[in-house]
């Protein structure tokens, strides 16, 4: 007599669930609680926050439940000859058999939760009662192609999982043809189905993290049917995520290896139902597949691609991807580079770019990265300490595998400043960096990004650390898309910054592997058109790549005016592998800048913005763009640089003029402005300080240097009464926005959740494009 052991999936949890057992194992209660972030015991036996309702709770939930219930009735009596779970029940069931240790299995079940928790725009449908064969003969005929098979429970029971509008349509066809009873899922998104590619490759980067061992009990594997062959682990757990879950055949197969007793451990009894209706009507042996385990004494074969047994019924258990000219065929989640997305673990090709100072701050980049996005935090202007604590707290609301990035801000001036930063975020192990302002490649940021790079198994070079660079102009372009020069790769391992390997390495890959084309954006800018730059950039990279035979092509992103959904679907049209958004995002509860700002960037329109000359680099006469509306700091920025490059000295300004900056825009003294500025000039940057006292010029550059310091904080802080020296850096993509949102839930700017905007501009671009594509198929017919 042969014995298995079921664990059930999600639909089985209940509050109340683990009474028997959680009290019984403190310890593992308490290892899951210090992984989750909250008491498990109370949320499964009182329904405490974050509840039972929720995929991202009810998932650790019931992994933790069904584990422990595991270890009680193994106490009890011996093992079982077989292990099985149905979708999560999986998990605890490998747990059972060894492949890894309960924090594991807690820390794998809460990221599978996050991730598919994410998804959305669909759901799942069950049909009871229906002939397969006949049920896909009916979707097929009503042209119902965009709903895939996720379960196969027994003979007489399916479910389906797609868009909700397909899921309609498929249920109005089934009573319609009388083929059985449709049963809606209350779940959020269509799980076991080509819906969760994205989450699907995000998984299998966060499971490259973890090793596991072989099943000491055979596991069978919802994806084949057949129990876990050696090596297989990860690969499995990957696909499963997206591959329908095979109850009908998995359990057929025991039944053909002699299992003859069946216990359900965990809550409810829902697979003990199934297992009396597969026994009643098994599948058929050829549905079954041949087995993979290897004979005795023979070696396992290396890993590979499990072949995929025979559909559990006519409805593709891997569906072919929709018609380009159907309804759906263009997703937000399949826009732009899928290298890109699971490089970064992204559910879209979209990130949030910094903004100094901490207005792209932690509570954004936090928000960014709880719904499988990513944002950098605005390191510029922040003091070391200050982005130690930020990566301590991102790390500590986001969990330790949670990706995030942080801004490396170019500081030609102040070049000790760049290595210092850098060398915070190689003791962090920041894996993330967005490189900006930078006119050449600077040896810290080599160090970052060629840090622990290595030659994988096959000889291949990899880099574990990305640079993510914004440039405008294709000559630095070039200088990031090249390797190292090779006198800054000796000089830093002469210094001991990297090793030889590490150096060897970094000669043949790019400097960075991702470039953001930085058209008209706010902040920094040369107001370059996305038209011209973008396939300018894209031929630099493609002849780049190709001369450097690099084994990844480098990626190519947008940034600069993306406000609305027509220009992100520009961007990828123009070739973009990914779109970076900043002055959006300026306008939301998660920016750290005052409400007094967003309340004005809250009325912008495409109009309202300006250039002036950047306080960074004011001697030179870079530019950033700023908000113009209800603020004279634009007017008062030029009229300075302007004055800076008329005279040689503060004492040679003629008088009216004096009377001016001083009384209207300064409101105090040149000569208090400069004791205030030499007090910290003497404290941070004492070269500076000497330069001033040498030369006049130097020090009236100081002096106008205040201001633009000033206008910030004033800004910053919301100071009533000095909104007319607000310095705001936005572009005009901001009034796109503002235009888009107007008279919508989103036009209060409390409402614009980072995240909400990303879905907002992502999923409405997905959407234009895939009009359009339908559009250009009707008019161009026979084609």
């Amino acid at each position: 007599m042969s014995v298995v052991w079921a664990f059930p999936g999600q639909g089985a949890q209940r509050v109340g669930m683990g009474a028997e057992v959680l009290d019984r194992y403190p310890d593992l209660v308490r290892q899951a609680d210090e992984i989750l972030g909250y008491p498990v015991r109370e949320v499964c036996l009182r329904g405490a926050e974050p509840g039972l309702t929720d995929t991202r709770s009810v998932q650790p939930a019931l992994f933790v439940v069904n584990a422990l219930s595991w270890l009680a009735r193994r106490e009890e009596g011996p093992a079982p000859d077989y292990l099985a779970g149905h979708s999560l029940g999986e998990y605890d069931a490998l747990f059972a058999a060894g492949c890894f240790d309960f924090a594991t299995g807690v820390r794998l079940t809460r990221r599978r939760g996050e991730l598919m928790g994410r998804a959305g725009g669909g759901g799942m449908l069950a049909v009871v009662g229906a002939d397969p064969d006949h049920l896909a003969e009916v979707l097929e005929r009503g042209g119902i192609d965009g709903v895939d098979l996720a379960n196969r429970n027994s003979a007489g029971q399916v479910v389906l999982a797609g868009p909700r509008p397909s899921l309609d349509r498929a249920a109005g066809a089934v009573k319609a043809a009388g083929l059985g009873r449709c049963v809606p899922l209350q779940v959020s998104a269509p799980f076991h189905s080509r819906y969760m590619a994205a989450a699907a490759a995000e998984y299998d980067t966060f499971l490259a993290g973890f090793d596991f061992a072989d099943p000491r009990i055979p596991v069978v594997s919802n994806v084949t049917a057949l129990p876990y062959p050696p090596g297989r682990v990860r690969e499995l757990l990957f696909r499963q995520v997206t591959s329908p879950v095979r109850w009908w055949e998995s359990m057929s197969h025991l039944l053909a290896e002699g299992v003859t007793e069946f216990a359900e451990v965990g809550p409810g009894r829902v697979l003990t139902g199934l297992w009396t209706a597969v026994r009643e009507q098994p599948a058929p042996r050829e549905r079954l597949g041949p087995r993979e385990q290897p004979a005795p004494g023979e070696r396992p074969a290396p890993a590979r691609p499990v072949p995929e047994p025979p559909p559990a019924r006519p409805v593709p258990a891997s569906p072919p991807a929709p018609s380009p000219v159907s309804s759906g065929a263009i997703r937000a989640e399949r826009l732009g580079s899928t290298e890109f997305r699971a490089d970064y673990r992204l559910r879209y090709a979209y990130l949030a770019g910094s903004m100094y100072q901490g207005i792209a701050s932690v509570d954004l980049v936090v928000r960014m990265g709880r719904a499988g996005l990513m944002g950098f935090l605005g390191s510029g202007g922040l003091t070391l300490g200050e982005v130690a604590t930020a990566i301590r707290e991102i790390r500590d609301r986001l969990g330790p595998d949670s990706p995030f990035g942080i801004n490396v801000l170019a500081s030609p001036d102040h070049p000790a400043a760049e290595s210092e930063l850098v060398e915070l975020l190689l003791a962090h192990d920041v894996r993330y960096a967005e490189a900006a302002a930078f006119t050449s490649v600077t040896a810290p940021l080599v160090r970052f990004r060629f840090t622990g790079a290595h030659r994988a198994s096959d000889g291949t070079p990899i880099a574990v650390r990305h640079v993510l660079a914004k440039v405008s102009r294709p000559e630095v372009a070039a200088a990031f898309m090249s390797p190292p020069p090779r006198p800054l790769l000796d000089a830093l391992v002469a210094e001991g910054a990297l090793t030889t390997d590490e150096a060897e390495i970094a000669a043949r890959l790019p400097v960075a592997g991702d470039i953001c084309v930085e058209a008209d954006s706010g902040g920094h800018t040369d107001a370059g058109s996305p038209y011209a730059l973008m396939p300018a950039m894209l031929r630099l990279r493609d002849r780049t790549t190709a001369e450097h035979r690099y084994p990844r092509t480098v990626r190519v992103g947008a940034a600069g005016g993306l406000g609305a959904p027509e220009a992100v679907a520009a961007a990828f049209v123009l070739g973009a592998d990914f779109v970076l958004t900043g002055s959006v995002n300026q306008c939301t509860p998660e920016a750290g800048t005052s409400d007094a700002v967003k309340d004005l960037l809250a009325t912008v329109d495409v109009q309202d913005t300006a250039y002036a000359p950047a306080g960074d680099m004011f001697e030179l006469g870079a530019r950033v763009q700023v908000v113009r509306k209800s603020t004279l700091f634009a007017a008062r920025a030029n009229k300075l640089h302007q004055v800076y490059r008329s005279f040689e000295s503060l004492d040679d300004i003629d008088e009216p003029t004096c009377r001016t900056l001083e009384g209207r825009y300064f409101r105090r003294s040149f000569d208090a402005i400069w004791a205030e500025t030499s007090s910290y000039l003497r404290t941070h940057r004492p070269d500076d300080l000497a330069r001033a006292e040498r030369n006049p010029k130097a020090r009236m550059a100081q002096v106008f240097r205040w201001y633009f310091v000033h206008s910030t904080r004033m800004a910053m802080g919301g100071v009533p009464g000095e909104q007319v020296n607000y310095q705001i850096h936005c572009g005009p993509a901001l009034g796109a926005f503002n235009r888009l949102v107007a008279g919508t839930p989103l036009e209060p700017w409390r409402s614009r959740h980072v995240d909400v905007i990303a879905d907002l501009l992502m999923t409405g671009a997905a959407e234009l494009l895939d009009g359009s594509l339908r559009t250009w198929s009707r008019a161009t017919p026979g084609d």
